[in-house]
């Protein structure tokens, strides 16, 4: 690891003001779970890291609000995975944050870190002797003809087919949510279901926000619609693994028919994947397990599958098609 200089501001402001002054080459250090690994392995070496985790009024859990559940961005995963108000209203959020991560990780990763971690590939964290789109631009994607089990199948491009990593952004997509940030420039708003970008030609751009902002709050709607959600995971073992699919799910029936309903994909795409056309062929119509099916399938309808992955689409029909069912269980 590089030397770098450490900063530890007090405010956000404070945090945004020594960014702007440190860069190029500073970047925001919270729990650290994500930065420090990638320090070691050579894939981020900054000049200045800027520990926010002592910024005050970003670590709280605000659920006074009738329209939204506001979480600070410094609050650990594991407070919003356990707090009464996201269990209650949203429990696809909370079992996503509880399958992420050991205990011990929860505990000290944040959720706005949490949103922000970067892929898991090996071809990408392997030290530099692969050729990684992501870490260096133009150098070409190793995966493509490798090995490829973990990747995606939806939203991939010729220069990378990495699967976004994280639990609670899937769940947060299903949801609506969205992230506050500030800048120099101010705050503004972006959709969770926005913040991620497709890889396209430029993977090494993996999402919306510019090096300075900083997420300092989750706003999540509040409505009937997340009460009767889950979120199910399958992965090669069943604590401390990355999904190899999964699926955020929530529904809202009115009778026996589907006034309202909610799909987000992870472990099989390249960012967190509303099934748009998935969730509408639902509304409207009864929640059997045939047309639980029918819209899993709809939400793989363009998978591309590579030489080592053809099984995520088969699994992951099937896990949505188990999420939804569970959903219905719990409405």
């Amino acid at each position: 690891m590089r030397d770098f200089a450490y900063l530890r501001p007090r405010e956000a402001g404070e945090a945004v003001a020594l960014h702007a002054r440190h860069s190029p080459g500073a970047r925001y250090f919270a729990g650290g779970t994500t930065l420090f690994d990638l320090m070691k392995l050579g894939v981020e070496s900054p000049a200045t890291v800027i520990d926010v985790t002592r910024l005050e009024g970003l670590a709280g859990i605000d659920a006074s609000r009738r329209g939204e559940l506001r979480i600070g961005a410094l609050a650990p995963m594991s407070d919003v995975a356990e707090h009464a108000t996201v269990q209650r209203e949203f429990p696809a959020l909370s079992e996503a944050l509880w399958k992420a991560a050991s205990q011990q990780l929860r505990n000290m990763a944040t959720v706005g870190g949490n949103l922000l971690q970067r892929t898991r590939c090996a071809y990408f964290r392997g030290a530099g002797e692969y050729a990684c789109n992501k870490r260096v631009p133009g150098s070409g994607c190793a995966a493509l003809d490798g090995l490829n089990r973990g990747h995606a199948v939806l939203g991939a491009s010729e220069a990378c087919v990495a699967v976004y990593p994280g639990d609670m952004a899937v769940a947060l997509a299903a949801f609506d949510a969205v992230v506050d940030t500030l800048s120099p420039r101010g705050e503004r708003a972006v959709p969770v279901r926005e913040l991620h970008r497709a890889p396209g030609s430029t993977p090494h751009l993996e999402t919306v926000l510019a090096e300075d902002e900083l997420i300092v709050r989750i706003r999540v709607p509040r409505g009937p619609i997340g009460r009767a959600s889950t979120y199910h995971k399958v992965r090669d073992r069943e604590s401390y693994a990355f999904a190899l699919a999964s699926a955020a799910v929530a529904v809202q029936l009115q009778g026996n028919r589907v006034a309202d309903a909610r799909i987000a994909l992870g472990g099989v795409a390249t960012r967190p994947w509303r099934a748009d056309e998935a969730e509408r062929s639902l509304v409207g119509r009864p929640l059997t397990r045939a047309a639980a099916r029918r819209a899993a399938e709809l939400a793989f309808a363009e998978a591309r599958p590579l030489a080592h992955n053809g099984f995520k689409v088969a699994l992951g029909i099937e896990t949505v098609t188990d999420a939804l069912m569970i959903a219905k269980d719990r409405s």
